[in-house]
């Protein structure tokens, strides 16, 4: 009984009762549209703060302060990326993707060009992004586990999933939205709180400045502590800033248009947008998540750097220390809060990377299960599906794609969280971006133009992920948005100006989605 009593054990448990009853309560989902959209009936302030939940992700919450962390300032441009591709959604694409009013990413596609083909292909391209974004933040959460209650990486996997499948499965979209609202509250708090307790500690920016510049190059060989009796090596040049993971330009280049564009093509995220009661609120939604990101972003680079600063000068708890170390640069920020401020802090952290982690992977599922189940099975196997049958598919869904994530959490034991959302956003941005660009903004696009974009993106992207070093040294990118995203709206240009087959009704498509007459559709 005294275990539970513990802080990290208590607070998380506080998560799970308020997840379970939030989710009790919205339990409620008679029709698709309670389910996979929440009934288009959450305001500005609630969706904008789902929104922020559902992108700030454990690659923000862990990802981001870690590669701070391990690379210095080129871990920070991580967050300048990632910044940037909220602003352009809310620009380009929130209003109109409101207004058009679907349940699903690939609806877009399929109503735009009046096609089972083109939704087919959105379908892939929704699993791919999704199995993607969704492996990381498995990782996230089964380290937290491992580390910190001492649990299996395998049970933490199996753990994860399930409270998904129940988080998900029984609240729909409506809790799903509730629950992430507040859990970004939740990570909010744990950052203001880790943010107060550095700089009263007196780890303000120039002293971190200073520590930093004082013990740079210094570091070398192995870390001098050791974990099963064996010493940890390290990179000295990556934890002193020195380290090329940005060895030119270009790759600067290819990174910052992969992040940037990555955001406008993520599904769910995109699927927040049909939430709102009109285009609007989904506006003023779109802003307030720009708004919380950015301090969001702000204050991981910080404790990124405070965490560097804590190791660097040695001067803490020998058992932080080998956590700081043991955990890679997935666990800094809940090894830094225990610096911070002992036991309290760290339970609270763990319970805002568990938050973090449940609100991103819920938007992944619902937007998962929808493709799935609205998309595919009412699409292709029972056309004339009820709106019961409809939600009971959309729950059998959640079960599969818990047992399709679980395999791939495995599959990611030693990955970096920051890198493989990086990679998913790659994804994205040459898949899905140049579709809603083109798709809202240019009449010219065609059924055939938008599929060849879908897939020969999504090719273009894996194979310059996974398959990089048979290409020539010059395209290996760390993250090749510079060569996969130019691709991907090529291809559906040049493939739309060869067909020249658009859709009879692309006028009254385009009205819809900018016209002010439609804004409270």
């Amino acid at each position: 009984m005294g275990i539970l009593l513990e802080p990290k054990f208590l607070l998380t448990l506080l998560l799970m009762g308020t997840i379970v009853y939030i989710t009790y309560l919205s339990k409620r989902n008679a029709t698709a549209s309670d389910y996979f959209v929440g009934g288009r009936s959450f305001g500005w302030f609630t969706n904008g703060s789902a929104i922020g939940g559902d992108y700030l992700s454990a690659a923000t919450f862990l990802g981001i302060a870690g590669l701070t962390y391990q690379l210095g300032y080129d871990g920070a441009y991580y967050a300048f990326c990632f910044s940037i591709g909220l602003t352009l959604l809310a620009i380009f694409v929130a209003g109109p993707l409101r207004r058009f009013g679907a349940y699903t990413v690939a609806d877009f596609l399929a109503y735009r060009f009046h096609s089972k083909r083109a939704r087919l292909a959105a379908v892939a391209v929704v699993l791919a992004i999704s199995g993607f974004y969704a492996a990381p933040q498995l990782l996230g959460a089964a380290q937290i586990l491992s580390m910190f209650f001492g649990t299996s990486y395998e049970f933490g996997i199996i753990f994860t999933c399930s409270v998904m499948i129940f988080y998900v499965g029984i609240g729909g979209m409506k809790g799903t939205t509730l629950n992430q609202a507040l859990e970004l509250w939740i990570r909010l708090g744990a950052f203001l709180l880790m943010v107060g307790a550095a700089i009263y500690g007196g780890l303000h920016y120039q002293e971190i400045l200073a520590s930093i510049n004082e013990f740079k190059g210094v570091i070398s060989g192995t870390a001098g502590f050791s974990t099963d009796g064996k010493d940890i090596p390290f990179d000295g040049a990556a934890w002193t800033g020195t380290g090329n993971y940005f060895p030119s330009f270009w790759q600067t280049i290819s990174m910052t248009i992969g992040l940037s564009l990555g955001t406008i093509g993520l599904p769910h995220i995109l699927l927040r947008f049909y939430t709102n009661p009109s285009a609007k609120a989904a506006r003023k939604s779109a802003l307030m998540a720009i708004g919380i990101a950015s301090v969001f972003f702000f204050f991981a680079v910080y404790l990124g750097v405070v965490g560097r600063s804590i190791f660097l000068s040695g001067d803490t708890d020998p058992g932080v220390m080998k956590d700081l170390i043991a955990g890679g640069n997935n666990m800094v920020v809940p090894s830094t809060a225990q610096a911070l401020g002992g036991e309290w802090l760290l339970g609270l952290v763990i319970a805002g990377a568990f938050a973090a982690v449940f609100s991103n992977l819920s938007g992944l599922f619902i937007a998962s299960s929808g493709a799935l189940a609205h998309d595919l099975y009412a699409t292709f196997f029972r056309k004339n599906i009820t709106e019961k049958e409809r939600v009971l598919a959309g729950k059998v869904s959640i079960i599969i794609l818990g047992i399709l994530y679980g395999v791939l959490g495995l599959l990611v034991k030693e990955a970096s969280i920051g890198h493989l959302v990086a990679l998913a956003f790659t994804v994205a941005a040459s898949t899905f971006t140049p579709i809603f660009i083109l798709g809202i903004w240019w009449r010219g696009m065609t059924e055939k133009g938008a599929i060849a974009g879908l897939v020969i993106g999504l090719i273009a992207s894996m194979y310059m992920i996974f398959f990089k070093a048979t290409l020539p040294e010059f395209l290996q990118f760390n993250v090749p948005g510079l060569i996969t995203v130019p691709i991907g709206f090529l291809s559906v240009y040049i493939v739309s100006k060869i067909d020249r087959r658009v859709p009879g009704d692309v006028n009254e498509f385009m009205k819809k989605v900018h016209s002010k007459e439609s804004e409270a559709a």
